[in-house]
């Protein structure tokens, strides 16, 4: 039984010991909030804490729930020498793995030592708003610690609420933290940062469940923000319930914001998950049915490559067996990347062919991703960009990162970066993306060129 759920926010600098006299005056209405939210569990203590932290590691396709018998961590990097420790819910963790498994979402249940450059113990995005929880109740309840996913909101959504069934089956009385701070831009009233935290704020006080989950993704992305999908699983929880939902404090005097907010289950009402998962496909069959040509070919080429079937060949009259040129085919699922490869000159001897190439090349040999799987084929959104010809160029004042790509040259050392990608504003943030990329050092000089792109969604 889900009986308590809170957001809450996770500076370091909130912990008694960490942050100095100055900074804890800054954020006294969250601490106040956090001793409310201490008082709360400490009423009607959980048999058990489900906590998501967006600080443990992350996964772009998958769910993991840790399986370490004891959960430990310390603050020392921060300067706290105390140290914490809780008993695992193995028990709940078997039962929603299962859940999750029978569900048909990806959910494994895997010890967190085990993980690929990931040394286990509990971080600071568990125990700095832990720190608030008096031992004479928190010392005796159970933890289940769940690290951040960039599933789709959707399956996160589900996901959430086979922690409560799964609570449920098992008879066990829960609590669930999502841990996360808001946006880590807010500057000045006016700001995207101030936006989104003020939007999130608003939609989650009048409950706008939905309005949530068709959250503007480009404000998402622009607000730099911690906490949003932790509070998507938390509201999944919920699904099918009527909740109260009290905001304890929001502040931000650090330019991060810090919001805590509490929920209380309150009845039943109508599961909005199918909704949801009907909104999701309809949305994505509405997107391939307006694509381009070009970007229909792209996608025609990944699911035959993918379901290693043969390519798809274009017909002698098609535009895009005219002409040459260096091509780019992105790949995205739930907004974030998932593959893109493209060549800077024309490799092939039509363009037609080009995109094929590296549409094949973004599934299935981007270095940075595993391969596409077939489960992942209907949650793709494509894009293809075809270049022209780059022009050097001797000044950063000569770029525009919303007209113009950039290619950074340094011996046999070339790195591009396309133009018109969110997040990028400014030419200086442009041209040390392309040297990363590229592997070259951020002082060392380069040349620059620049080129315009045609894009094709």
């Amino acid at each position: 039984m889900l009986g308590f759920s809170a957001l809450v926010p996770h500076p370091p600098l909130m912990v008694k010991g960490i942050g100095k006299e100055a900074d804890l005056e800054k954020i006294q209405a969250t601490i106040i909030a956090m001793q409310g939210i201490n008082q709360r569990l400490a009423s009607d203590p959980p048999e058990t804490i489900v906590v998501f932290t967006p600080h443990g590691a992350v996964f772009n396709d998958a769910i993991i729930i840790y399986t370490d018998q004891k959960h430990q961590g310390n603050l020392k990097q921060f300067g706290n020498e105390n140290s914490w420790e809780w008993e695992n819910d193995l028990e709940l963790v078997e039962q929603l793995a299962k859940m999750g498994q029978a569900a048909q979402l990806p959910v494994f249940d895997l010890e967190s030592k085990s993980l690929a450059g990931f040394q286990g113990g509990l971080d600071h995005g568990i125990l700095a708003p832990f720190s608030y929880f008096n031992s004479s109740w928190s010392s005796k309840v159970k933890l289940v610690v769940i690290p951040l996913s960039y599933l789709s909101l959707e399956k996160l959504y589900h996901f959430g609420s086979l922690i409560t069934q799964a609570a449920d089956v098992l008879g066990r009385k829960i609590a669930i933290i999502a841990s996360g701070d808001l946006s880590h831009a807010v500057r000045h009233g006016a700001s995207l940062g101030a936006e989104f935290d003020q939007k999130v704020i608003h939609l989650l006080s009048k409950k706008e469940v939905a309005a949530l989950m068709r959250f503007d993704p480009v404000l998402l992305e622009q607000a730099s923000e911690c906490g949003f999908r932790s509070m998507i699983m938390l509201l999944g929880a919920l699904d099918g319930k009527d909740f109260q939902v009290k905001l304890h404090s929001y502040e931000a005097p650090f330019g991060v914001g810090y919001a805590v907010v509490s929920f209380e289950p309150q009845g039943e009402r109508a599961s909005l998950l199918e909704e949801f998962y009907r909104e999701f496909r309809e949305t994505l069959k509405q997107q391939h049915t307006k694509h381009a040509p070009i970007v229909s070919y792209a996608r025609a080429v990944v699911e035959a490559s993918v379901k290693q079937e043969p390519l798809p060949v274009l017909d002698e009259v098609n535009a895009l067996l005219t002409g040459q040129a260096g091509v780019f085919v992105s790949l995205k699922k739930h907004g974030q990347l998932r593959g893109c490869i493209g060549t800077i000159e024309p490799i092939t001897k039509n363009i037609g062919l080009e995109v094929q190439r590296n549409a094949v090349a973004a599934a299935c040999h981007d270095p940075r991703f595993e391969p596409v799987a077939l489960t992942e084929l209907d949650e793709l959104e494509y894009s293809v960009d075809i270049l022209n010809s780059p022009e050097k160029i001797e000044e950063l004042e000569d770029l525009d990162p919303k007209r113009y790509g950039v290619i950074v040259s340094a011996g046999v050392r070339r790195g591009l970066l396309l133009p018109n990608l969110d997040g990028i504003n400014t030419a200086a943030e442009q041209v040390a993306i392309a040297k990363q990329k590229a592997g070259i050092g951020e002082d060392e000089v380069v040349g620059l060129e620049r080129f315009e792109v045609v894009r094709y969604r």
